[in-house]
């Protein structure tokens, strides 16, 4: 059970990372396009000031992306699961934290939040599953 459920924590972490690496594209690479900062609730008139705000996140879902890819194939080698492990917890409890901190925020925001934190949430749950 604890092996598989190691597996299951690291294929949802890097579920978790994926979709933080595409969030990343959309906040740092392609803001400025109108479906995508309309995705953010950025009206067009406020967009040059808000753009370096959302590259500045974007980068840091990329990194919560590496922590939690990185974690999960740390996770998978023999002698580096409890390590491993306790990095899919930081990175994709910091995920989780972010999508109730959005949701908090903004209501409008709500289906955003759900969907950036519904893979992270679980995995969580699975990576304590794990350690137990």
């Amino acid at each position: 059970m604890l092996a598989g459920m190691v597996v299951v924590a690291a294929v949802l972490a890097l579920l978790s990372a994926v979709l933080h690496v595409v969030i990343f594209v959309l906040e740092a690479v392609l803001f400025r396009r109108p479906d995508v900062h309309r995705r953010f609730a950025t009206k067009p008139q406020d967009v040059d000031a808000v753009a370096p705000w959302a590259f500045n996140q974007g980068f840091y879902n990329l990194f919560l992306a590496i922590g939690a890819a990185a974690g999960a194939l740390l996770a998978l080698g023999e002698g580096t699961r409890t390590v491993g492990l306790g990095l899919v917890l930081l990175a994709c409890g910091s995920m989780l934290a972010a999508a109730i901190v959005l949701a908090a925020s903004d209501r409008r925001m709500l289906r955003a939040a759900a969907n950036q934190g519904t893979i992270p949430l679980v995995t969580v749950v699975a990576a304590v599953l794990a350690l137990a």
